[in-house]
C-alpha cells in the first residue's frame, strides 16, 4: 500500500520562463547591490581593461576551471550529485539559445558585485578574497544538501578573485566566468538531452 502513494520530488520543477525570469531578476538585484555599494561606500570599481592579453587569460582560465570541474565531477560523487541537482533545476528547462543568457547574466552581475565591488571594498587582499569567495559560495547554496556545490563555488570564487588580485583587471574573471558558465551549461545540456526520457 505504501508503494501506491505518489512520490514528491525533492525540488520543485521550474519552467523555462521561470528560470529566465529568476536569472534576470537575480542579475538585476546583484547589479543594484553593486551600484548602491559602490556609490554609498565610495568604492571604485575594479578596472575593466580590454588591452593586452586579458581576454585570452580570462578565456584560458575559464577553460581550466571547466576542465577541473569535469575531473572533480567524475571523482567526487557528492559533488556530482550536488551539481546534477543544481544544474537539473537551472538548465534542464532552458532551450539551447537560452544558454547564452546563462553565461552572460550571472557572469556579468556576479563578477561586478563579487570581484568588481566587494573585493576592493573588503580589502584588495587575501582577507577580501576569502570573504568575497565565501559570499560567492553561499550565493550558490540552493539547499542544505547542495553543500558540495557551494564548496566548489567558493573555490572558484577564490580562483576568480585571485585572478583579479594578480591582474588588477575585472575582465579576466569576467571572461572566465562567462566561458565557464557557457561550457558547463552546454556540456550538461548535451548530456541531459542524450538520456532517454523515462516512460510514465
Amino acid at each position: 500500500m505504501a508503494n501506491q502513494l505518489p512520490q514528491t520530488p525533492e525540488t520543485e520543477t521550474l519552467t523555462r520562463v521561470q528560470v529566465l525570469i529568476a536569472m534576470g531578476v537575480t542579475a538585476l538585484f546583484l547589479l543594484m547591490v553593486a551600484k548602491i555599494w559602490q556609490r554609498v561606500g565610495g568604492v571604485p570599481l575594479l578596472p575593466l581593461d580590454w588591452m593586452g592579453n586579458a581576454p585570452f587569460w580570462g578565456i584560458g582560465l575559464g577553460l581550466g576551471i571547466s576542465a577541473t570541474s569535469a575531473i572533480i565531477y567524475r571523482l567526487w560523487p557528492a559533488y556530482r550529485q550536488s551539481a546534477n541537482l543544481y544544474l537539473d533545476l537551472v538548465i534542464k528547462p532552458l532551450a539551447w539559445p537560452d544558454l547564452v543568457w546563462l553565461g552572460l547574466l550571472p557572469g556579468l552581475s556576479e563578477e561586478l558585485l563579487f570581484r568588481g565591488v566587494m573585493l576592493p571594498a573588503l580589502g584588495f587582499d587575501l582577507t577580501g578574497l576569502a570573504l568575497s569567495s565565501l559570499c560567492f559560495g553561499v550565493l550558490h547554496l540552493s539547499s542544505p544538501k547542495n553543500w558540495p556545490y557551494m564548496l566548489w563555488a567558493m573555490a572558484i570564487g577564490a580562483v576568480l578573485g585571485l585572478s583579479a588580485l594578480i591582474t588588477g583587471n575585472l575582465l579576466v574573471p569576467l571572461a572566465a566566468h562567462i566561458v565557464t558558465n557557457l561550457i558547463s551549461g552546454c556540456v550538461w545540456k548535451w548530456h541531459s538531452d542524450q538520456k532517454p526520457n523515462p516512460s510514465v
